[in-house]
């Protein structure tokens, strides 16, 4: 839940790059008819400008469906001496998320710094977010809703873990911004199934929010070691 006062629009630097007519029409049907309703909130671009990465804001989510994703993670690939380009894009909840989404794609993880438009209000929403950041591809996203209400600013999302051995298999993350401080909190639950993590989400929605449950710690890989004490020796018995 953000609030960005950018005003110019983003350049991709594929303008000159439409040697492949298809995938141009689908750049500009999947990106260009926002317009200056984009925002760059974070970018980083390979010194031979053949690949960019983007976290973008999409103020059309305003007049959209109701929930739909605030961020947009776009990478760009450029073949100049063809002429040609290559776009993946994926609109996410949550602005680390994004940067995750792109880092998994090859961004480097120190090159891409993202500035939304609310500041984290605590060390455990800083702690969070760069672990999301780190191991976000570990979760599949199941579902998401991101509130415009500007009394209960709220982005939901639930998390499927990859790893089908994992603790909590399902997460459910929680950012609530105060607007008139203009920082946010981030928080994750932990489940042990998708109706859980669910109707958790569906109470919280419905202005009935009940305490996260925490997120399971992993099992150790490491078995402890048990020792047995062993009986004293007997001293040996002496004849008479």
């Amino acid at each position: 839940m953000t609030s960005h006062d950018t005003t110019s629009a983003p350049d991709f630097r594929v303008t000159d790059l439409d040697a492949d007519e298809q995938v141009s029409d689908a750049f500009d049907q999947a990106l260009g008819a926002m317009g200056d309703m984009l925002f760059v909130l974070g970018e980083h671009h390979s010194g031979d400008d053949a690949r960019s990465f983007y976290v973008l804001l999409d103020g059309t989510v305003t007049w959209g469906m109701p929930g739909e994703p605030h961020y947009l993670a776009l990478h760009l690939e450029r073949d100049h001496a063809n002429g040609t380009f290559r776009f993946e894009v994926a609109p996410l909840p949550l602005s680390s998320m994004a940067q995750s989404w792109l880092i998994h794609r090859g961004c480097p993880p120190d090159a891409l710094t993202v500035e939304p438009g609310t500041l984290p209000a605590d060390a455990a929403t800083v702690a969070l977010e760069r672990r999301l950041v780190g191991d976000g591809d570990h979760f599949a996203l199941g579902w998401s809703y991101s509130s415009d209400d500007q009394h209960d600013p709220v982005t939901l999302a639930v998390l499927r873990a990859l790893d089908e051995h994992a603790a909590s298999p399902f997460r459910v993350l929680v950012e609530e911004a105060d607007l008139q401080s203009w920082t946010h909190t981030l928080r994750e639950g932990g489940f042990d199934t998708l109706d859980e993590a669910m109707a958790w989400a569906g109470d919280r929605l419905a202005g009935e929010p009940r305490p996260l449950p925490p997120v399971r710690p992993k099992p150790s890989s490491h078995p402890v070691a048990v020792v047995r004490q062993q009986a004293a020796p007997r001293s040996p018995r002496r004849s008479h």
